[in-house]
C-alpha cells in the first residue's frame, strides 16, 4: 500500500510528483534541489556546497515530518552538474551523518530544474 507525505518542512512540489511516498516501510523521497521551503526561490547563488546544504535540510525537514532522521537513510543518489564539485558536495552531505553511511550514487548530469548545481533523492527505512 502506497502512502503519499506532504510537508511544509521541505518545499512543496511543483510538478506531478509528490515529495516523499511510502511503499511498506520505505520512504522514497523525490529529489531535492536547494529552493528555500518558505519562499520557494533557489539557495545558494550556484554555490554547490550552500546548495548541498539546502538540499540536505530539505532532506531533513521530510524526513523529520515523518519522525525519522538521517539515521534512516539507506540509499542516496547525487545529481551534480559537474564531477569537479564533489569535495564540496562530498563533505556537506557527509557532515549530515553520524555512524556509518548509506549506499550511494554519485553522477553528473547535464542540466537540473532551475540550473540547480545539486540534487539529492534518498530512500528511507522507518522499520
Amino acid at each position: 500500500m502506497r502512502k503519499t507525505v506532504v510537508t511544509d518542512k521541505a518545499p512543496a512540489a511543483v510538478g506531478a510528483y509528490s515529495q516523499g511516498t511510502y511503499a511498506g516501510d520505505f520512504l522514497y523521497l523525490s529529489g531535492q534541489i536547494a529552493l528555500d521551503p518558505a519562499t520557494g526561490k533557489m539557495v545558494g547563488d550556484g554555490d554547490p556546497a550552500a546548495e548541498t546544504h539546502q538540499v540536505m535540510k530539505n532532506i531533513q525537514g521530510v524526513l523529520a515530518s515523518q519522525g525519522l532522521s538521517f539515521d534512516h537513510v539507506v540509499k542516496a543518489v547525487i545529481y551534480a552538474a559537474s564531477m569537479k564539485d564533489f569535495p564540496e558536495i562530498n563533505k556537506v552531505y557527509a557532515s549530515y551523518f553520524s555512524g556509518s553511511f548509506p549506499a550511494r550514487c554519485f553522477v553528473e548530469v547535464s542540466g537540473m530544474a532551475l540550473n540547480a548545481k545539486v540534487e539529492i533523492d534518498i530512500v528511507a527505512y522507518k522499520g
